[in-house]
């Protein structure tokens, strides 16, 4: 059974950092790509940054570029969101996903619904 599973949110203040992990088991994801999503109460889904797990190529989107870093660790088959400076607008619940990308990885970032496998999620509050 494949999952995977999101750890590491919690309440913080602004300008303060997280660091979240999502653990993946149940099959080997060096084919795919590795994302990290994020929805606050009433909103669409955020896409945030993708990495491929093998070669390790990332892309982020604009509103998180220069403050958040995706990052895997092969070995631990755990992969990672570094958040800093963080803001209340960053208030949200926050998503790993996998899936074998299809295009290239600038398109795999706003591609969400094509993505196979979710984890259930971290709540990320920041307080002003």
């Amino acid at each position: 059974q494949v999952q995977l599973v999101e750890s590491g949110g919690g309440l913080v203040q602004a300008g303060d950092s997280l660091r979240l992990s999502c653990t993946t088991s149940g099959r080997t994801f060096s084919r795919y790509a590795m994302g990290w999503f994020r929805q606050a109460p009433g909103k669409e889904r955020d896409s945030l940054a993708v990495i491929t797990w093998t070669s390790g190529h990332t892309v982020y989107a604009d509103s998180v570029k220069g403050r958040f870093t995706i990052s895997r660790d092969n070995a631990k088959n755990t992969l990672y969101l570094q958040m800093d400076s963080l803001k209340p607008e960053d208030t949200a619940v926050y998503y790993c996903a996998a899936t074998i990308p299809y295009a290239p990885l600038a398109t795999m970032l706003t591609a969400g619904h094509r993505y196979d496998y979710w984890g259930q999620g971290t709540q990320v509050t920041v307080s002003s």
